[in-house]
């Protein structure tokens, strides 16, 4: 068993005072210390090669692989392993080379500054992230820890609350907590314009809804206004029920064939943790809206594959789920199911007599379960209401 030469210490504002022995003892005895100009100025001058992070942080890894078998300090800020560059590190060195040093993370010092559970909080980021991905996380009475950006991130999130219709939210910036100068100041969203505060914070928001504040709840089935399309999208009841079909669990990769809006992929993305979807659409101006969407609705990170199926499905990675809604062709379910890994879900709609073909063709041959969705929705009949119906469609789910 190897025995570990790469060492990655967390650190905070108190600098060497709050290491714990073994990461004081791992750090005196590093023959090269690797870090931010924060941290590295953190420790006494000495001989020691120091290196600054690079931009981007992946160009250090080969860096670092040739310093093995040199004993080597690389200093993070609080928890390496939480947003940090342990979780990074950890992907690419065998676990027996590593040792973690893990000291109180910025959501640890920010929960008890402001007396909230850490359990009942949600812990993001958006460091080096998207600034969308706040989107999917404000809910009405959510406690936000947020990692940020810059100074400017704060600004920049009272005004998103405020569009959302989160106006009256409360906002504490929380600056280098445990150092000397630690700092506090709070407002709200709707009166915090656009103050400036130093980039080293943590910002904790408390999402208070107003009134009227359009909700966008992370279970399936959003309203349909809630995305750009041009009518062809999986209308929302008939999309609840195929992302309950889909089952999305954590970590699964979904492919949705014929993307239209992205109304599917999107949903999947916010249903679970870590959840990727891969968009899968040839129309151009329905990839904007696409992009648009994802933006919108907090998972900017959602892949969008520009081209037809099924030629473009063949280089794609194996997906645990795949939805076909748009084109729908035996041509396109059979690369699908052999793409499709065990034990993963597909999941196809019809509207048309063409397409419930399909369908049926597909059961007989690989089994699953054949539904029929018949939504109607009550509308304006003169001066009554009267049910319209909208096309119904025929869903086959079946699992492999």
């Amino acid at each position: 068993m190897s025995q570990p030469w790469l060492h990655i210490i967390g650190i905070g504002e108190d600098g060497l005072d709050g290491l714990n022995p073994a990461a004081r003892t791992a750090l005196d005895r590093a023959e090269i210390m690797i870090g931010g100009n924060r941290h590295l100025a953190m420790i006494p001058p000495d001989s020691r090669p120091r290196l600054p992070w690079p931009s981007p942080f992946s160009a250090l890894i080969p860096t670092i692989a040739d310093f093995k078998p040199k004993y080597v300090a690389v200093l993070a800020t609080g928890d390496p392993m939480w947003f940090g560059v342990g979780a990074t590190l950890a992907k690419h060195f065998p676990l027996d080379e590593l040792s973690i040093h893990p000291t109180l993370s910025a959501f640890n010092l920010a929960a008890a500054r402001i007396g909230w559970p850490l359990a009942e909080c949600e812990t993001i980021t958006l460091h080096g992230r998207p600034f969308p991905q706040l989107q999917s996380a404000i809910q009405p009475a959510a406690r936000l820890l947020v990692l940020t950006h810059d100074g400017d991130t704060p600004a920049k999130v009272a005004t998103t609350l405020c569009q959302r219709g989160y106006s009256e939210s409360r906002l504490t910036v929380l600056e280098h907590m445990s150092g000397p100068d630690e700092a506090r100041s709070d407002g709200t969203a709707a009166t915090w314009g656009g103050r400036k505060v130093e980039p080293f914070h943590t910002l904790a928001v408390e999402c208070i809804a107003d009134p009227d504040a359009t909700l966008l709840p992370l279970t399936p089935g959003l309203p349909d206004e809630a995305f750009e399309h041009d009518g062809q999208i999986t209308k929302r009841e008939v999309r609840a029920a195929t992302l309950a079909a889909l089952a999305p669990t954590p970590g699964a990769l979904l492919w949705d064939v014929g993307a239209g809006s992205g109304s599917i992929g999107i949903e999947w993305m916010r249903a679970a943790p870590r959840t990727r979807a891969l968009a899968i659409e040839r129309d151009q101006a329905r990839i904007k809206m696409i992009t648009a969407n994802a933006a919108t609705l907090g998972v900017p990170t959602l892949q969008i594959i520009a081209g037809q199926a099924p030629g473009i499905l063949a280089d794609l990675p194996a997906p645990d789920a795949v939805f076909i809604g748009g084109g729908l062709t035996a041509q396109i379910v059979e690369p699908c199911w052999n793409a499709l890994k065990l034990g993963g879900r597909l999941v196809a709609n019809a509207v048309t007599l063409e397409g419930e073909n399909v369908l049926f063709e597909a059961q007989k041959a690989l089994g699953g379960f054949l539904t029929r969705i018949a939504v109607s929705r009550a509308e304006p009949v003169g001066p009554f209401l009267g049910w319209r119906p909208l096309m119904p469609v025929t869903q086959w789910s079946v699992r492999k």
